[in-house]
């Protein structure tokens, strides 16, 4: 089958339709994305935690409930990463600091929750700035930008940029308190989306300014982000922040 290109590079929305058609399996499109992550991550450290055997026996699971008819939505079987301040259960979050090198949290944040419930497969924790302010971590070695090496790949949340810049994930979570998700969307040409405050719960997320945070998806179309978006959406009871309007079909509107 002709895919016009690499399995990396598919968007989301082709990706999931081609799950949910049996063209292509969630197997193979993580195996291209760790084998991906394998050649580039040691030049580009965009994954500070690669989750290789976790998103191999995820991406098997995803491809059973395929076979047996059962079909999550677009994201069903779809690998992703996310930035390392969000609590992720059994796997190392560290806020990219020296500090907390040795964190492993017990649970899962409710951003987490949502995005396996949408049947995504977490590929592993990316590379921050160190507590989410300006600069390099001070765990790992600090992110590079996959169009030009000598060019600064943004903000604090550099990893999650260009891990989806370069192909090394389909989609990625950032966070934004002043700029973290727009400014690394813009330096490696992405689509960031800062959601409306109170739109995605931050329970179980690093805090750096309770009034400023936000999370949200960086994708390489629009309609990949419309469809994280409508998956990590909608009020939260961990999280008297988040609205209790009800999440709109975001790909249509």
């Amino acid at each position: 089958m002709d895919l016009s290109g690499p399995l990396h590079y598919l968007s989301i929305d082709r990706a999931g339709n081609l799950i949910r058609d049996g063209k292509i399996s969630s197997v193979d499109l993580t195996e291209s994305y760790l084998e991906r992550i394998d050649q580039l991550n040691p030049t580009l450290h965009s994954y500070i935690t690669v989750n290789g055997n976790s998103a191999r026996k995820d991406a098997k699971a995803m491809d059973k409930e395929i076979a047996y008819g059962h079909y999550r939505g677009p994201l069903h079987g779809i690998p992703i990463a996310l930035k390392d301040l969000v609590d992720t259960a059994a796997l190392a979050t560290t806020y990219g600091s020296e500090a907390f090198k040795d964190r492993v949290p017990s649970k899962d944040a409710t951003i987490v929750t949502r995005l396996k419930d949408a049947g995504c497969v977490n590929l592993g924790k990316l590379t921050m700035s160190e507590l989410a302010m300006v600069g390099p971590p001070s765990l790992g070695e600090e992110t590079q930008n996959p169009w030009n090496t000598s060019h600064a790949p943004g903000g604090s949340s550099s990893g999650s940029a260009t891990a989806v810049a370069a192909g090394l994930c389909a989609g990625s979570i950032g966070s934004d308190t002043g700029g973290s998700i727009r400014f690394p969307a813009a330096n490696n040409n992405l689509v960031g989306l800062m959601p409306t405050y109170g739109r995605v719960s931050r329970n179980g997320v690093m805090p750096l300014s309770w009034t400023l945070d936000h999370l949200g998806p960086m994708t390489r179309t629009v309609e990949d982000a419309a469809i994280m978006l409508h998956a990590i959406s909608g009020f939260d009871p961990a999280d008297r922040t988040t609205s209790t309007k009800s999440v709109g079909a975001f790909r249509s509107d």
